[in-house]
C-alpha cells in the first residue's frame, strides 16, 4: 500500500528542488554524522563529485561527514539542479501556482472519483479552498505539510545548506535545468497516478509519516540498497510515467551537460548536488557514467559495502 505515495515523498524530497498539519511527535535527531551518498568520477584531469541530496533536512543532520567537506573544498564549482538564483526568484511561487492549476476548465471536484473526493471532503470539510488545484499539487503540499510538522525544512536542505556555503566562498554556481523543467515533470504525471497517490495519502497518513522517516533514515544511512530497491523500484512498478519524467528524462538532459564538466581541459572539479534519486540505479547518473568509461568511486569510509 502507499507505492504511489512514496513516488510522491521520493519525488519531493529526493528528486525536485522546488518544494511549495497535521500535529505529530517530532522525532529525535541522531546522534551519529550521515553517511555520505558520494561519488566521484573522474577522467583523466579532472573530477565531478556527485552528492545525494535530501532536500528537507533538520539541524539535527549537520555536521556533515568529512568526505562532504572535502568534496566540496576540492571542487572550483557547484551545481545544482536549478541556480541558486531561479530557485530562490519570487516567479519561482508563482510559476508552481500557475501549473498546478487547470487549464482546460477542469476541477478537482470533477476530477476526483467518488470515493477520493469522500476521503478528501472527510478530511478538509469542504473542497472550496483546493478546487482549482490539481492532484499532484494537493497531494505534494499536504506532504510538505506532514513533513514540516515534524521540524523537516526546506532551508535546512543539503542544496540549500551548499548554496549558502559556496556563496559565502565566492565559488560560482550554476544549475542543471529550469524552473518550468522541474514544475512541468510535475504537472505532466497522468492523473491516474495523481489520483492514486492523493488517495493512498488519505487511507493511511499515520503509514505515509512512518515512510517519510523510513525515507530520511535510509538517506541518513546512506542506504543505496532501501533507496534504490524498496524506493525506487517501487516508483518504477506503480507510477512509470510519473518516474520517468522526473527521473529518467531529466537524467537524460542533465547528462550532457554533467560530462562537460568532465571532459573540458582543466584541473578544476566540481560538486554536482541533486536528489538522490537521480544517483540510484541503472537509470542514475553514477552507473550512466561509469558506462561511458570514467573511474567512479563511492566517498564513504563508514560503508561497508556500496
Amino acid at each position: 500500500m502507499l507505492h504511489r505515495l512514496r513516488s510522491t515523498c521520493l519525488a519531493t524530497l529526493i528528486s525536485l528542488a522546488v518544494v511549495p498539519a497535521i500535529a505529530l511527535a517530532e522525532v529525535p535527531a541522531a546522534a551519529n554524522t550521515p553517511v555520505p551518498l558520494l561519488w566521484k568520477v573522474s577522467d583523466a584531469d579532472n573530477a565531478v563529485y556527485l552528492l545525494g541530496s535530501f532536500h528537507l533536512l533538520k539541524p539535527g543532520d549537520y555536521p556533515l561527514a568529512a568526505e562532504v567537506e572535502a568534496a566540496f573544498d576540492d571542487s572550483a564549482a557547484l551545481v545544482f539542479e536549478i541556480d541558486p538564483a531561479e530557485l530562490t526568484s519570487p516567479a519561482t511561487t508563482q510559476k508552481f501556482q500557475q501549473a498546478a492549476a487547470y487549464e482546460d476548465g477542469k476541477t478537482l471536484s470533477a476530477v476526483l472519483p467518488e470515493d477520493v473526493r469522500t476521503l478528501l471532503t472527510q478530511r478538509m470539510g469542504s473542497l472550496a479552498a483546493v478546487d482549482a488545484v490539481e492532484p499532484w499539487a494537493l497531494t505534494l503540499g499536504m506532504v510538505m505539510g506532514m513533513a514540516q510538522a515534524v521540524g523537516f525544512r526546506p532551508e535546512h536542505g543539503l542544496d540549500q545548506h551548499f548554496m549558502r556555503r559556496a556563496g559565502e566562498a565566492g565559488k560560482p554556481v550554476s544549475g542543471l535545468e529550469t524552473v518550468d523543467v522541474q514544475v512541468a515533470a510535475l504537472d505532466k504525471a497522468p492523473y491516474s497516478e495523481q489520483i492514486h497517490s492523493l488517495k493512498e495519502l488519505l487511507q493511511d497518513t499515520p503509514k505515509a509519516m512512518q515512510q517519510l522517516n523510513d525515507l530520511h533514515t535510509a538517506w541518513r544511512n546512506g542506504d543505496v540498497r532501501m533507496l534504490d530497491g524498496e524506493m525506487r523500484q517501487d516508483m518504477i512498478k506503480h507510477t512509470p510515467v510519473t518516474y520517468r519524467l522526473i527521473n529518467i528524462d531529466r537524467n537524460n538532459a542533465w547528462l550532457p551537460a554533467i560530462e562537460k564538466r568532465l571532459t573540458t581541459p582543466g584541473t578544476d572539479n566540481t560538486l554536482v548536488v541533486v536528489g538522490a534519486l537521480h544517483l540510484m540505479g541503472n537509470d542514475g547518473l553514477v552507473d550512466r557514467l561509469r558506462a561511458k568509461g570514467y573511474a567512479v568511486e563511492r566517498l564513504c569510509s563508514a560503508c561497508v559495502t556500496d
